[in-house]
């Protein structure tokens, strides 16, 4: 059986990091790989946007210093910028990179994705959570 892109994106798969349903992070800014509002994360995702988390003004600073400017408007992109309070789907690697130097966002366990795990522990990401 062939299964499209959509089906493949919303299968048994789509769980979060604590066994249930994968919930949805944020509509307004519209996040996610595939800008459904969920962070879902199937092998075309090559940086594992899998990570809700809530913004903040210091991982705002920290993501941009690193290279990857969340604030700034790019509206030929359709991006207009986050600003801390914002819900957004971090890559996993970037969420760790962040939380090593101590600027990680608090996440939304039931909307990350179960494929953080590869790159994040569990314990980690509960250390940081704002659901449980």
């Amino acid at each position: 059986m062939i299964r499209s892109a959509d089906s493949a994106r919303t299968d048994a798969a789509d769980r979060n990091v604590l066994g249930g349903e994968l919930k949805p992070c944020s509509i307004e800014p519209l996040t996610g790989y595939y800008r459904d509002g969920c962070c879902r994360s199937g092998p075309d995702d090559q940086g594992i946007h899998s990570v809700c988390s809530l913004m903040t003004a210091e991982f705002l600073e920290f993501s941009k210093a690193a290279g990857n400017d969340l604030s700034t408007p790019r509206p030929e992109w359709g991006f207009d910028g986050l600003k801390p309070g914002d819900r957004w789907c971090l890559c996993a690697a970037r969420w760790r990179e962040a939380d090593d130097a101590g600027a990680s966002p608090q996440v939304f366990l039931a909307a990350t994705h179960v494929r953080t795990l590869d790159v994040v522990s569990l314990d980690r990401l509960r250390a940081r959570a704002l659901d449980d």
